[in-house]
């Protein structure tokens, strides 16, 4: 990755701080728990999806009423993974996505070259595979509640239901298969296998071809905040997000793409969880029965109260039996949206980045860990 960015510490203005593997067996066996207090205090500072591997593979599970284990009802919802097989192959010997259809415009303006929150916002037109409520998934909000607030004040899972065929959108089904390949505790030091190599460079081969990466790639080679050419800022963006470092005092224990998106559990006693800020890993744990949600967290004075169509949300809920406090999350954008909007605000934001996306105003926080991605999610303002 040297050479390809102009100085991350330079280019990226902000500081702050934030504070694996098995087997295939392992994997189809491991339970994981975690906690977190206050967002922004242990940000600063993983799961393990059994997936059987027959042919009509499926996560597939069946919730209990709470008050048998503090689970809410939840009823049969299935992820299809049969295409995972095929991830962990080499990637020459992987199929993807055609590249963007001829005709889009993908050029920034000299606005969006000047203005972050104007650059941010038309990373938010172009996520075309982003997801529509109601039509593609549906989320039961529950009652609202202070951030200090203990208790479980939803009756019901935050999602109601997603589409199964979203889950067989290739960036979404590569996203997924990327989700088992990590120790939640920040105590172990992660093993990467060469076929969860091959995963990460079909994950992002498959979001390269997208209109928010390629985009990203203009934008930023414009700004000179990257070097080289498309093949160049591939090989950086793995470098970026894949690459372990050290966290909690255990080299190669984390890395961002953990942190932000899958979520681990740090303290000598494992009683708090640190990151998860995605929402496909938050509907795959729910089906999994390790998440349990308990409610949204109000918005600031000034801010709107969420409803079924809000994709900006700030979240109560426990993660196997631990509490986190509060989470945010953008709800049903893609994972190339995500990762393109967390990679900008990395490279030419600050730690606090004040934007507008779409109908939400949005604080992306940014935290660097010696001049690594730390940490980043949104705030709503």
């Amino acid at each position: 990755m040297e050479g390809l960015i102009k100085g991350l510490n330079d280019v990226g203005l902000g500081e702050g701080g934030d504070d694996k593997h098995s087997d295939d067996s392992r994997k189809n066996e491991q339970t994981i728990s975690s906690s977190q207090s206050q967002e922004q205090g242990n940000d600063q500072n993983s799961n393990n999806l059994a997936m059987p591997e027959d042919a009509e593979e499926t996560v597939d599970a069946e919730r209990q009423l709470a008050g048998d284990n503090g689970l809410h009802q939840q009823g049969r919802r299935t992820v299809p993974t049969s295409q995972w097989r095929e991830f962990k192959l080499p990637p020459s010997q992987q199929e993807y996505l055609s590249h963007v259809e001829a005709g889009i415009n993908l050029e920034p303006t000299t606005e969006e070259l000047g203005d972050l929150s104007k650059a941010c916002n038309r990373l938010w037109t172009l996520d075309f595979n982003g997801l529509v409520p109601g039509k593609d998934f549906l989320i039961n909000l529950g009652q609202g509640k202070m951030v200090n607030q203990k208790g479980d004040l939803a009756l019901e899972s935050l999602f109601s239901w997603v589409k199964e065929d979203v889950f067989q959108r290739p960036t979404y089904s590569r996203f997924c298969s990327l989700l088992d390949n990590y120790e939640p505790s920040q105590r172990l030091s992660e093993v990467v296998t060469e076929e969860e190599k091959y995963e990460q460079d079909g994950f992002i081969e498959e979001i390269s071809r997208t209109a928010p990466i390629q985009y990203l790639f203009r934008l930023l080679s414009l700004k000179g905040a990257v070097q080289g050419d498309y093949e160049d800022f591939k090989t950086l963006l793995k470098a970026l997000w894949f690459d372990l470092y050290e966290r909690g005092g255990v080299s190669e224990s984390s890395s961002p793409f953990e942190h932000v998106f899958v979520g681990e559990i740090k303290g000598g006693k494992e009683t708090q969880v640190s990151g998860f800020h995605n929402w496909i890993q938050f509907y795959m744990e729910e089906v999994k029965g390790r998440v349990n949600y308990h409610g949204y967290i109000f918005p600031p004075k000034s801010g709107k109260i969420p409803d079924e169509e809000s994709k900006l949300l700030s979240v109560q809920f426990e993660w196997n039996g631990v509490l986190k406090l509060v989470s945010s999350t953008l709800v049903g954008v893609s994972p190339e949206f995500e990762l393109a909007l967390y990679t900008l605000c990395f490279l030419l934001g600050s730690q606090d980045n004040h934007v507008s996306l779409g109908p939400y105003n949005v604080n992306i926080k940014i935290y660097r860990l010696e001049g690594r991605l730390g940490s980043a999610f949104p705030i709503a303002k």
